[in-house]
């Protein structure tokens, strides 16, 4: 693509793609100098010449310009690149029906809900924690939201197989970090908000104003705003949004309300409460949060123009989604749940799930952790909530980068009071510890890292087999 088209008066200089990162500039790419947390993009611009860059986007005076180069100074840099990649990739986001679903909790869950929904009608991609997927491709994602650049590329690359929609993850970080801006959506559902990433946001106002910006930007011709009703930012984000909104929930009136709520291990039942009718609905599904992320899908896809009673059908089978809320079962007599819980309101919210699905009499065992260099305020609370609703906790590594695990677990460890506790440092020596102690009737949870296939330690990323795979394997172990 030629220069002119991506920036005016500019020359017609072949552009053959874009980057942010000095290292992985290739011949006839635009360079630019993203202004970072850390590093600042500027610094590396002889790198990136000396890489084949023939265009240089900057916001920063600069007293030397090599020749032979083009430089283009504006006063955004992120806001240009946004813009020049949307156009580059040819607008993909426009040939695709786009879901972006942010809160909290339940992001992983709904998009793939959304995509296991509509993918046999309407080819559906998914960006998220979990995975990269669209037709056959496969890939491991190192964000929850990917940068602009790589998230165009992929939804461009999606268009190319034939994809015509796709189911986004938008965390609170890709949205302060405008890595969203130039995708254009149709529907954007709200999950919840509850106490996360303040090491980053700082205030709770902060975590607010980055979500609500997805809803601020949410401009595409009928496009929906898909709001929890029972949420208390539930007025402001209805206040905030662009587009027109409906609501789903359960304890207030909504668009979508769930009522006559009937749980149990294996699956759940309820009345769909739409537009003055009643509708029966049963799921695989378990726990009173996944029927706010049912209600949430259901409502995103009835409103992007699916049949109501086609979707209501599919609900009784919904594709396992790894990680989250998975039943390990391997014929063992006791319960084994993995989830990605990692929130001090997700951690409550699976272990009442686990205490309600314990036999009376009969033990709930937790196994988790707290990330390092992440908020350290959350971990005592962890302790606390399984004090709480916990018969025996093991505390162990949970991505701990640089810090001590076990100053880490001796915060956790200072909220609880009552509880049988151990500190066991390797994850899949804690793991084997729960299930060799596991009795009949007794449920296990392995909460934090889901089906995540790498632990962040001091150097990076190592590897890790994933809590859903060591917990198979000791219960087989185990079984004998």
């Amino acid at each position: 693509m030629r220069l002119s088209k991506l920036f005016k008066n500019a020359p017609t200089v072949n552009i053959t793609g874009l980057s942010f990162d000095s290292r992985t500039v290739r011949p006839g790419n635009i360079y630019f100098c993203l202004p970072g947390l850390t590093n600042d993009g500027h610094d590396f611009i002889d790198s990136a010449i000396k890489n084949g860059a023939v265009c240089i986007v900057h916001s920063k005076e600069l007293l030397n310009m090599a020749p032979g180069a083009v430089y283009i100074r504006v006063e955004d840099v992120n806001d240009a690149m946004n813009k020049v990649a949307r156009i580059f990739y040819a607008k993909p986001s426009d040939k695709l029906k786009m879901y972006g679903v942010t809160g909290t909790n339940g992001k992983s869950t709904i998009t793939n809900i959304i995509r296991d929904m509509i993918d046999d009608k309407t080819p559906c991609g998914y960006i998220g924690t979990i995975a990269i997927k669209y037709g056959d491709i496969e890939l491991q994602p190192n964000l929850t939201t990917p940068d602009a650049l790589f998230l165009q590329s992929k939804l461009a690359d999606m268009v190319r197989v034939g994809m015509k929609a796709c189911a986004l993850e938008v965390s609170s970080h890709g949205l302060a970090q405008h890595r969203v801006d130039g995708i254009s959506f149709d529907c954007a559902i709200f999950t919840n908000l509850t106490y996360d990433h303040l090491d980053f946001h700082g205030t709770m106002e902060n975590y607010f104003e980055a979500k609500s910006l997805l809803f601020k930007n949410l401009v595409k011709e009928n496009g929906v705003s898909v709001l929890n009703r029972d949420d208390e930012k539930y007025e402001a984000l209805k206040d905030c949004s662009k587009a027109r909104v409906v609501s789903y929930g359960i304890n207030k009136e909504a668009d979508y309300r769930a009522i006559n709520i009937k749980m149990s291990s294996q699956g759940t039942q309820f009345d769909l409460v739409y537009s003055g009718h009643m509708y029966p609905v049963k799921t695989n599904l378990v726990g009173n949060f996944n029927v706010y992320n049912l209600l949430a899908a259901v409502s995103a896809l009835n409103e992007t123009g699916y049949d109501l009673d086609k979707i209501i059908e599919k609900c009784s089978h919904i594709a396992q989604v790894e990680g989250r809320m998975e039943r390990i079962d391997c014929g063992q007599p006791y319960n084994v749940i993995v989830d990605f819980a990692h929130t001090p309101d997700g951690m409550e919210k699976m272990m009442q799930f686990g205490r309600n699905i314990t036999m009376p009499g009969h033990r709930l065992i937790a196994v988790f952790g707290s990330a390092g260099k992440r908020d350290v305020h959350k971990r005592k609370v962890f302790g606390e909530l399984a004090d709480k609703y916990c018969d025996y906790i093991i505390v162990t590594e949970d991505d701990p980068r640089d810090e001590d695990p076990k100053e880490i677990a001796d915060q956790i460890k200072s909220g609880i009071q009552d509880t049988l506790h151990v500190f066991v440092q390797d994850r899949y020596e804690a793991i084997h510890q729960a299930i060799s102690s596991a009795q009949e009737g007794d449920t296990v949870l392995l909460l934090g890292k889901g089906d995540e296939s790498f632990i962040y330690r001091e150097n990076g990323r190592a590897p890790w087999v994933g809590d859903n795979v060591a917990a198979k394997e000791c219960i087989q172990a185990n079984l004998g």
